[in-house]
């Protein structure tokens, strides 16, 4: 095994070379991340609102996922402070700045074309049409993109990351076939992020390898509890939620698609009918009719269900007096309008919040599998999860927004099913693009393996079925590793419009 991937997962003494310096193995992993085309691909997809609607300042995953890094390493640098309350936590752990740096910078580099309405998308077409069970998961797709799809000359595939990084960038340590692993504490016992259980057992929502790579996860965790993140992967996961419930609000109110008054309206319900509210069912709480406030009182009663080791209603209470009075009745009072007034008000909000909860990162208590190793103090815990629901509950389920992404799950469908069809036609198959050639056969050389190797839990594919599902999984990294642009002028061109033929670009 090369030297870069043979490097640290578990606290063991390490050389200077590997710990310090403008030459450690993990300065190269960040390196080698930062110059991968697939991380400049980024700045071409959609966050949430798409730029062309919205203007040039609003964040895409490029800017996200440098934001995340920046909130990653101050965490990681305080935490490792010789005066710091975590220090025990992260000398028996390890936890590297520059690992944390490279996992942030890479955790979104699976996300395809449209946000999270490509990735719902994708997954229900990899599994219907294509016929892969484990479909398609952005996280997944990221792991895959850095150990089997990605470049680098010190490897014949992947970017030869070290263990760590690998690991590190493993928000979901599983595969969709988590099954007995995940069982195994209980029927009723809590169950971490990502994972619930039904009827049949236990379901993966969110998992960070498919089955053809889950020998490599394997191997990069060896040593680790089953189903637990490294903390350098648990500090990269809260930098990732701190921006994302920062960030989004931010680009909502550029947008000028935040109505201040139907927050408000929510908000001061909750506040003043908070009693009543609590006398409500659920399914009064769910009604078009249902009064103002009846939102927050849904999520305070999840909130409740999901994540009783940290979920109070006191703090709960507090967190929403706390948004109203800084967001609602703060930030959104006042209209941007694009002057330096408002971008002063607006970066002191942002600024405000993102010191406050990188400051609010602490140790997790001890066996809560609903967390990392480190998790967010109560008061700030319950202030994200309020900032989110203001993106949830005002933005994604607007009707205009939704009709936007029926269109665009269309695109992401004609894409798909046209390249499947052209690549299994036997008389017109030879002609299909170059690197569609190379992702067929790096997923079928995957699903070979995959026969021989066996990771523990993974239905391994029959000789028949490889060459098929490398086609499958082939067409999905094709169409995930396009921007949005692309995957528009793909599907035109899939379809016999001329109108945007030369647009779609070299990486075809």
């Amino acid at each position: 095994m090369p030297m870069e991937r043979a490097a640290r997962l578990v606290p063991e003494p390490r050389s200077s070379a590997e710990v310090t310096g403008e030459h450690s193995q993990f300065r190269l992993d960040l390196e080698r991340i930062r110059f991968s085309p697939y991380f400049s691909r980024l700045s071409a997809v959609t966050q949430v609102i798409a730029q062309p609607g919205a203007g040039p300042l609003i964040h895409n995953r490029l800017t996200h996922s440098i934001k995340v890094t920046a909130v990653a390493r101050a965490i990681a640098v305080k935490l490792t402070d010789a005066a710091s309350p975590a220090r025990p936590l992260t000398l028996e752990h390890g936890c590297d700045a520059v690992v944390v740096q490279a996992a942030a910078s890479a955790h979104d580099l699976g996300h395809p074309p449209f946000g999270h309405l490509g990735e719902r998308v994708l997954d229900r077409l990899a599994r219907e049409t294509l016929g892969l069970v484990d479909g398609f998961e952005g996280n997944a797709q990221s792991y895959r993109i850095l150990t089997a799809l990605d470049v680098s000359e010190a490897a014949p595939r992947g970017l030869n990351l070290t263990a760590a990084v690998r690991t590190a960038v493993a928000k979901y340590p599983w595969t969709r076939y988590v099954g007995d692993a995940a069982a195994s504490g209980g029927s009723d016992g809590p169950l971490p992020r990502g994972l619930r259980r039904t009827a049949d057992g236990v379901d993966a929502l969110k998992f960070s390898a498919y089955g053809i790579d889950a020998l490599d996860l394997e191997q990069a965790r060896a040593g680790l509890p089953p189903l637990q993140q490294s903390l350098e992967c648990s500090i990269m996961d809260i930098a990732d939620d701190i921006a994302y419930s920062i960030h989004d609000v931010d680009d909502f109110y550029r947008a000028g698609v935040l109505s201040q008054g139907a927050v408000a309206r929510e908000f001061r319900g909750w506040i003043e009918s908070s009693v009543p509210l609590r006398g409500l069912d659920d399914e009064a709480l769910a009604a078009r009719t249902a009064p103002p406030g009846s939102a927050l009182e849904s999520l305070r009663r999840k909130l409740g269900r999901s994540d009783p080791w940290v979920a109070d209603d006191d703090a709960f209470a507090d967190a929403v007096d706390v948004v109203a009075e800084d967001l609602v009745d703060g930030l959104l009072a006042i209209q941007f309008d694009g002057s330096i007034a408002s971008e002063r008000s607006l970066s002191s909000f942002t600024n405000r919040w993102i010191s406050h909860l990188q400051s609010s990162v602490v140790p997790a208590p001890p066996d809560v599998v609903r967390a990392g190793l480190v998790t967010l103090d109560r008061r700030a815990w319950h202030e994200v999860e309020i900032l989110k629901f203001v993106h949830r509950h005002f933005i994604l389920d607007r009707a205009d927004i939704v009709m936007y992404q029926r269109g665009l799950s269309r695109v992401l469908s004609r894409a798909v099913k046209g390249l499947h069809a052209w690549i299994t036609d036997e008389h017109d198959r030879d002609r299909v693009p170059q690197r569609l050639k190379e992702l067929v056969e790096i997923a079928s050389d995957g699903y070979a393996r995959l026969r021989e190797s066996r990771p523990e839990g993974v239905p391994t594919p029959e000789a028949a079925e490889v060459r098929s599902l490398g086609i499958g999984r082939g067409v999905v990294d094709y169409v995930a590793s396009l921007s949005d642009d692309q995957a528009l002028a793909v599907a035109e061109a899939l379809d016999g419009r001329p109108d945007r033929l030369w647009d779609i670009g070299k990486n075809l």
